[in-house]
């Protein structure tokens, strides 16, 4: 399903089900430190039903889910939870394919609802009540997020201005480290009790990073196959050139932890 919002890429249509062979490949990349961060401040474990929005191919229920919680993972693209039902196979995580603005559980079902990555693609006036409603007394928001540091990583940059020159539109590029986007109408309803910005290193070898490069917004989510081509030719010569088989990529993360008022 074909996504369009103006404040990304110009308003260029994007659809990760797109890429979701890749995705599911390449994209599970979170550090043990990034799960265990969530864990000390006692989210997502023993005994709390968890929601995850924009789930994806369900990369943060299939790796929290040895910590206990019941998790239950949403949306938007049936190619994305397609991969994630496989991947998931004997755990008892529920997937349904539904954008976030139109999800329906009934009231106080969920002890934490997360959102890892894709803050910034919904509606936030529209899910607003919706997800205060699911949430439990004293329920919780968790907004998660991380990238790569361009300006800080000689690999990342040289990768990301490939991506540019296939892409010119793509606003993906250039980030820096800041705290994660808290949309302004959920402090209406939520209070911020959390939150935090750290740097990480994230391992890769040269195949595992032009894939984790390929299944971005930017290239496999958004151009059409012969660019796509194009663009793996040119960046697979460029990591060939420029980087030994394995390294790591500079990363950091943030992460905000809003309290249901």
């Amino acid at each position: 399903m074909n996504i369009r919002l103006d404040s990304i890429d110009g308003g260029g249509a994007f659809d990760f089900g797109r890429t979701s062979s890749d995705y599911a490949k390449y994209r599970d990349i979170y550090p043990q430190e990034f799960y265990d961060r969530i864990i000390e401040r006692g989210l997502c474990v023993k005994g709390q039903n968890v929601l995850d929005l924009g789930t994806g191919t369900g990369v943060l229920p299939r790796n929290m889910y040895r910590y206990g919680a019941k998790w239950t993972g949403t949306d938007i693209s049936e190619n994305q939870i397609g991969q994630a039902r496989p991947l998931s196979q004997g755990t008892d995580i529920d997937y349904y394919a539904v954008p976030a603005e139109k999800l329906d559980f009934p009231d106080s079902s969920f002890d934490v609802i997360t959102a890892c990555q894709c803050i910034w693609y919904f509606d936030h006036e529209k899910i607003l009540p919706g997800l205060y409603r699911m949430l439990k007394p004293d329920g919780r928001i968790l907004i998660l997020y991380m990238a790569w540091l361009p300006y800080e990583d000689k690999t990342a940059k040289a990768s990301e201005d490939l991506v540019l020159k296939y892409n010119p539109g793509w606003t993906g590029a250039g980030e820096t480290m800041h705290p994660v986007f808290v949309p302004e109408c959920f402090l209406e309803k939520f209070g911020l009790v959390h939150r935090e910005e750290y740097r990480l290193n994230v391992h890769f070898t040269r195949e595992s990073w032009n894939g984790r490069m390929k299944a971005c917004r930017g290239i496999g989510a958004s151009l059409p196959q012969d660019r796509i081509d194009a663009w793996e030719r040119e960046h697979l010569k460029m990591l060939a050139e420029s980087a030994p088989e394995e390294f790591d990529i500079l990363h950091y993360a943030a992460s905000a932890e809003l309290k249901k008022k």
